[in-house]
């Protein structure tokens, strides 16, 4: 019987270790609206000044962090709708690049009297604000 407690002392000694690593934290969903008179989301931005020898995008990541997973990267010239900002971060909505859905097709560019988690049919993420000019709004 004394083998049945030692055993597993014995099995983890014999096991190589295992980094356990930090998760990443969790997702930070972007939200719009708020106000019956303002549009969801109050400015266009559109990204600026990523350096041509650098890695020559903007990550869009899943919450205000770098900590977050990246979701996406956008380059120069990139615009995007500003809906929040956390710090230095800020949530974004964004039509793919691949996409025809326009100013009005991502449908924040009118009012949603109460605040709401994004629900599509665009992108939506957080972009670091150093990268981002507000060209409207």
């Amino acid at each position: 019987m004394k083998w049945i407690k030692t055993a597993p002392l014995a099995i983890a000694l014999i096991l190589p270790a295992v980094p356990i690593g930090a998760a990443p934290p969790r997702a930070v969903p972007v939200e719009v609206g708020g106000s019956a008179e303002w549009d969801a989301c109050g400015s266009l931005g559109e990204v600026r000044g990523l350096k041509v020898g650098g890695d020559g995008f903007l990550a869009v990541r899943a919450g205000p962090g770098a900590d977050y997973a990246m979701l996406d990267r956008l380059g120069n010239g990139r615009q995007v709708y500003v809906c929040a900002t956390r710090g230095r971060w800020i949530s974004i909505v964004y039509a793919a690049a691949d996409s025809n859905a326009g100013e009005a097709g991502c449908g924040v560019s009118s009012a949603i009297a109460k605040a709401r988690v994004y629900p599509g049919p665009c992108k939506s993420g957080w972009v670091h604000s150093s990268w981002i000019e507000i060209i409207a709004g």
